[in-house]
C-alpha cells in the first residue's frame, strides 16, 4: 500500500482504501451516497468521533447513523451546544458550565445571575430553532492550554475546567457558528442535523456538585430522530408527572419529610406504614423458608469496625460524622451510624466455630442504615439518608456459590416476576478502579459468577467497572408501567471481607478454611421500592398491599348498624376495612374513595342490610357494581390477599 493511502476495516471485516488524510466523511462518501448523507458520527476502535476528523490507518471502523443507540447520545450532546449558543445570543454575560448527554436528554449549567423564568426557556428554545436552521458547521480544533485560556478569558468557570485537565491532556474546543465552547465532543455534522428538541425546565445546580460552591442555573432538554420519538416522550414525561410519588404520597398520606426531622429521612404515616409492614412480613415469610435466620444488629458501632472492614476509608463521604465515645470509654473511641450490616453480620457469623455441614449460614436483617447524601441529590423516597435495607449476608463454601446463586435467582423471580409481574434483565458488574483486593481475587469472584448465570442458562448484559468495591456482582435492572428502568435487587460475592476478618469453617479434612460471602438485597431499601411501587402503580395498590382495601359505604343512616356489621366482620377476617359514617351522599363518598384508590366499595342500602349482602364497586369500573352475600365476600377478599392478585377477582 502507498504511504499516500490508509486502510481501514469495515464492520463485516472487508477492508476499505483511502487517500491519507481522509475522514469519517470521506469514508462515508466512499461507500455511498445514501450513507453519506445519513451518517452522523463515526465509531473507531470503539470510541466515537465527528466525521470531519481524519482516520488513522489499520482501525476498525463503522458508521454512526440515527438507527444506531449511541448516535442518540451524539445528537443530544450537540443539542447542548445549541442550547448554550442560544442562551450566549441571548444573555451574552452568561458564564458556561458543562453540557453533557443523559439518559433521555440532555443538559447545560448557566450563570447568569438569577434563576430562567418560563418566558426565559420559551425565548431559549424559539432561539433554538434559529440556531439549528442556520444549520452551522461543527468545528473542532486541538489548541495549546494558553490558546485555550486566551480564548476563555472571560468565562471563569471553563478556565477552572482547564486548570483540571492534565498536562499531556488534549485540548478541544468546538465552534458551531457564533458560539466557541471547551470541549471533547464528538458532534453531529452540523446544527441542521437538530430538528426534534424541547427544553422541558430550569434547576438549580451546585457548580461541580458541591454546595460550598456557588449556584448555576441548570437547563434541561431531550432531543431526539424523529418527531414521533419526541411526542411520544413528552407523554410519557406528563404521565410520569402524573404518578410522581411525592405527589401521591401526600393525596393517600403514606409519608413526609420535615424540617424538624431533616432532608431524606421518612417519616412512615400509618397508610406508608402499612406498606412497609406488608412488604417485610412477605420478604421475611419467603426467606424463613428458605433457610435463613433472622438477626438485629445496633444503628451505631464503634468506627474501628469500619476500619477494618475498608468501608471508613472508601466510603467516608458517604458516612456521618463520628460521634464521641460514651462514658467510661476512651476519648480515642469514636462511634458512627452504620451505612451498611455487613461488618455486623460478619461479628455474628465470627461469634462461634463454624463446620463445614453448617454452611451455608444466611444471616438477614431488615435493618436502618444511614448514609450522608448530598442534600442536592435527594429525590423523595428514591433517594434517602435513612434506609431501611432487606439485607441478607450468606456465609458458604466455594463450592456452594453456584446452588446459591440459583437459589436467589429463584427469590428474585418469585418477587419480581410472579408477584409484582415486572420485567427485568440482569447485569454483570464488574470490578471498579477503586476497589479493595487483588486481581486474582476479582478474576476468580467474577469467573463464579459468570458462570452460574451461564449454567442457569440466564442471558445478562456485562456493566464493566460497576461492581462493589469488595467484589463483583449481579444487578436486576426492571421496567415500570411506563418503561421507565429501575434498579431492584442486587447480588454480590465477596472474597475480600471474609479475608479481612479471617472468617473461617473447619473442612471435612478437620482443616481450617476461608468462608466465601454473598451480600444480597431483593427490594434493595423499603423506601426506594415503595417510592417504585407508588409510581409503577399509580398509588392503585394491588389489594394485598392497599393500605385500605375495603370501604363501607351506609346510604344512609338507617343502615349504619349494618354497615358497621360488615366493617366489622371483614375487620375480624384479616381485611383492613374503614367505615363512611359522614353525613355526605352517596356519590361523595364513592368519588371520595376513588380518590384514595381504595380497592373495593361495599355499599349498604337498605335491601343489601336486609339480605345481608353488600353492593361491590371495583376501584375503577365506573357504576358497574355486584351483589353478594357478606361471608362471600370475605371469601373473594380473603383468596385475593392470600394469592397477591395484582387484578381484583370480583
Amino acid at each position: 500500500m502507498s504511504p499516500s493511502e490508509i486502510q481501514v476495516v469495515l464492520p463485516d471485516g472487508s477492508k476499505k482504501t483511502l487517500p491519507a488524510g481522509a475522514t469519517g466523511a470521506d469514508l462515508a462518501k466512499a461507500i455511498g451516497p445514501g450513507l453519506a448523507k445519513a451518517a452522523l458520527a463515526i465509531r473507531v476502535n470503539g470510541d466515537v468521533r465527528d466525521l470531519q476528523r481524519p482516520l488513522p490507518d489499520g482501525v476498525k471502523v463503522s458508521i454512526l447513523t440515527d438507527k444506531d443507540p449511541q448516535a442518540l447520545d451524539v445528537l443530544r450532546h450537540s443539542s447542548a451546544h445549541v442550547l448554550a449558543t442560544a442562551v450566549r445570543q441571548l444573555f451574552p454575560k452568561a458564564q458556561i458550565g458543562f453540557g453533557p448527554p443523559i439518559e433521555d436528554g440532555f443538559y447545560y449549567d448557566f450563570d447568569i445571575g438569577r434563576p430562567f423564568t418560563p418566558e426565559d426557556l420559551e425565548a431559549i428554545e424559539q432561539k433554538m430553532a434559529e440556531v439549528t436552521k442556520q444549520d452551522y458547521v461543527f468545528t473542532r480544533e486541538e489548541v495549546s492550554r494558553e490558546e485555550a485560556k486566551r480564548r476563555f478569558v472571560d468565562d471563569p468557570l471553563k478556565l477552572e475546567r482547564i486548570d483540571d485537565l492534565g498536562q499531556n491532556e488534549v485540548i478541544s474546543v468546538y465552534t458551531d457558528g457564533p458560539f466557541v465552547d471547551l470541549c471533547r465532543g464528538p458532534h453531529v455534522p452540523s446544527t441542521g442535523r437538530i430538528k426534534h428538541f424541547k427544553l422541558l425546565h430550569a434547576a438549580g445546580a451546585y457548580w461541580r456538585g458541591d454546595e460550598r460552591r456557588q449556584m448555576l442555573q441548570r437547563i434541561y432538554g431531550t432531543a431526539w430522530f424523529s418527531k414521533d420519538d419526541l411526542e411520544g416522550y413528552v407523554r410519557r414525561l406528563e404521565e410520569a408527572r402524573k404518578r410522581d410519588h411525592r405527589t401521591i404520597g401526600k393525596q393517600l398520606d403514606l409519608y413526609s419529610i420535615q424540617e424538624d426531622v431533616g432532608p431524606g429521612l421518612i417519616l412512615w404515616h400509618p397508610n406508608g406504614a402499612i406498606l412497609n409492614f406488608e412488604l417485610r412480613r412477605f420478604i421475611e415469610d419467603i426467606i424463613l423458608q428458605r433457610g435463613y435466620q433472622l438477626v438485629y444488629t445496633p444503628h451505631v458501632t464503634r468506627e474501628q469496625l469500619f476500619l477494618r472492614s475498608g468501608h471508613l476509608p472508601l466510603y467516608a463521604a458517604n458516612q456521618f460524622p463520628a460521634m464521641a465515645a460514651g462514658e467510661g470509654e476512651s476519648e480515642e473511641v469514636h462511634y458512627r451510624v452504620k451505612p451498611m450490616n455487613c461488618p455486623m453480620h460478619i461479628l455474628v457469623y465470627a461469634s462461634q466455630q463454624r463446620s463445614y455441614r453448617d454452611l451455608p449460614i444466611r444471616l438477614a436483617e431488615i435493618a436502618n442504615v444511614y448514609r450522608n447524601e448530598r442534600s442536592g441529590t435527594l429525590h423523595g423516597m428514591l433517594r434517602v439518608r435513612g434506609l431501611s435495607m432487606d439485607d441478607a449476608h450468606i456465609f458458604l463454601r466455594e463450592d456452594q456459590i453456584e446452588e446459591e446463586i440459583f437459589n436467589l435467582l429463584d427469590i428474585v423471580e418469585l418477587v419480581m416476576g410472579k408477584t409484582f409481574g415486572l420485567q427485568y434483565r440482569l447485569d454483570l458488574a464488574t470490578r471498579p478502579d477503586k476497589k479493595l483486593g487483588d486481581d486474582r481475587m476479582w478474576d476468580v469472584a467474577e469467573k463464579a459468577l459468570e458462570s452460574a448465570l451461564k449454567r442457569r442458562g440466564m442471558t445478562y448484559r456485562m456493566d464493566i467497572g460497576g461492581g462493589a468495591f469488595y467484589g463483583p456482582k449481579i444487578d436486576i435492572k426492571f421496567n415500570d408501567a411506563i418503561g421507565r428502568e429501575w434498579q431492584g435487587a442486587t447480588i454480590q460475592l465477596d472474597y475480600e471481607l471474609p479475608e479481612r476478618f479471617k472468617l473461617e469453617y473447619t473442612g471435612a479434612d478437620n482443616k481450617a478454611h476461608r468462608t466465601v460471602m454473598i451480600h444480597r438485597a431483593i427490594f434493595g431499601t423499603l423506601e426506594r421500592f415503595v417510592g417504585f411501587l407508588i409510581e409503577h402503580f399509580a398509588g392503585a395498590f394491588p389489594l394485598w398491599l392497599s393500605p385500605q382495601q375495603v370501604r363501607v359505604l351506609p346510604i344512609a343512616d338507617g343502615q349504619l348498624d349494618a354497615a358497621r356489621a360488615v366493617h366489622e366482620t371483614l375487620r375480624q377476617a384479616g381485611i383492613r376495612s374503614h367505615l363512611d359514617e359522614r353525613s355526605e351522599t352517596l356519590n361523595y363518598k364513592i368519588r371520595d374513595a376513588e380518590t384514595h384508590k381504595i380497592p373495593y366499595m361495599a355499599v349498604v342500602g337498605q335491601r343489601e342490610a336486609e339480605a345481608k349482602s353488600v353492593a361491590v364497586r371495583v376501584r375503577g369500573s365506573g357504576n358497574k357494581q355486584v351483589v353478594m352475600p357478606v361471608q362471600e365476600f370475605v371469601e373473594k377478599l380473603k383468596q385475593e390477599v392470600h394469592s397477591r392478585s395484582l387484578k381484583p377477582l370480583i
